[in-house]
């Protein structure tokens, strides 16, 4: 005979509903204290592999081991599941010396995985444990523990895997994380594992949507000198500068004229003595311009048809705002 199922109250379901988050959310906030030593032996221990990381478990702590695992693989840590009851019947073939195999069981001391241990040291494979249990035998044998214990399940029952398991993801992110950055993994790297995701579509986006006044140098960072100033000026702020140019002002701050450094060679083809000479005979007059509110791309765009490396940034007055060179562009990968 089927049980009729009681169907809860609805403020009973939005209390309990508050109660499991609160609930899962002190397991992983208690988790913070428990970073310490342990973690960062763990984080050494990936690091310094030759192999790869297998991560593994049963049941829920086996779907926990496939997210992280996954979430490794995608953030630079080359990671498999391999599952405890599959490697006792020839799966621990896919185990090799210099990997690091990472076992999750809340109790540390699920049979299937106390029964390939032997395999996976034997192989030459490191261990790390995620247990809520320090004395379990899985916690024993781990060359590293990392401590998942929780205060309790967020089951009214106090049985069903819950807050134990959230504890052990977070605390699978946490190490995945700490990996990438230590890797110096970056949104491009992402892009590059992730080919056909919204994520690196979203990161090339924000990328194209980026606007000059996000990438450009500005205020002491931009060279400029007043006209009527010496070609030594000029080059001596060029050099301070160092972004191969330096603006010409007139006295309200607009943009008369650039020199660069090809200015420079252009002008000692015909003659050396540069020390009699003012910008306004070296400088290009009205030189190419952007508006600090454009887009990145329309800088690369205006440089690539006129031929030139730097553009200076102006207001509507044509007032001196910001400077940027293709070294820029290629920092901010908009090119």
């Amino acid at each position: 005979m089927i049980k009729a199922v009681r169907k809860p109250a609805q403020n009973a379901a939005l209390e309990l509903a508050r109660k499991v988050l609160s609930i899962e959310a002190d397991a992983v906030r208690n988790l913070i204290e428990r970073i310490d030593g342990r973690f960062l032996a763990a984080v050494d221990l990936i690091l310094q592999r030759s192999g790869r990381v297998v991560v593994s478990g049963m049941g829920k702590s086996g779907h926990i081991a496939r997210k992280i695992a996954s979430t490794m693989a995608s953030t630079g840590t080359p990671a498999y599941f391999v599952h405890p009851a599959e490697a006792s019947h020839g799966d621990v073939g896919m185990i090799e010396a210099g990997d690091v195999f990472i076992a999750i069981s809340y109790s540390g001391m699920n049979e299937e995985l106390l029964e390939i241990l032997p395999m996976v040291k034997r192989r030459g494979a490191k261990l790390i444990a995620i247990t809520g249990n320090p004395d379990s035998t899985l916690a024993r044998e781990a060359d590293v523990n990392l401590d998942a214990a929780v205060a309790q399940e967020a089951c009214p029952l106090n049985l069903s895997p819950t807050a134990s398991t959230t504890a052990a993801l977070a605390l699978g992110d946490a190490l995945a994380v700490a990996l990438l950055d230590a890797r110096g993994f970056s949104a491009a790297d992402f892009a590059r594992s992730h080919p056909r995701g919204q994520l690196p579509r979203q990161a090339l986006l924000r990328q194209a949507l980026l606007h000059v006044s996000e990438v450009m140098h500005t205020e002491d960072d931009v060279p400029r000198v007043q006209s009527g100033s010496s070609v030594r000026q000029a080059v001596l702020e060029m050099s301070r500068g160092r972004l191969g140019m330096t603006a010409v002002l007139d006295a309200g701050g607009a943009v008369l004229g650039i020199v660069t450094d090809g200015d420079l060679r252009r002008t000692l083809e015909k003659t050396t003595d540069l020390g009699a000479l003012r910008v306004e005979q070296v400088m290009t007059p009205e030189p190419k311009t952007i508006r600090p509110e454009a887009l990145a791309v329309e800088a690369v765009q205006i440089m690539e048809r006129h031929k030139v490396s730097q553009l200076l940034v102006v207001d509507e007055r044509r007032a001196l705002v910001g400077a940027l060179n293709m070294h820029d562009l290629f920092r901010a990968k908009v090119l």
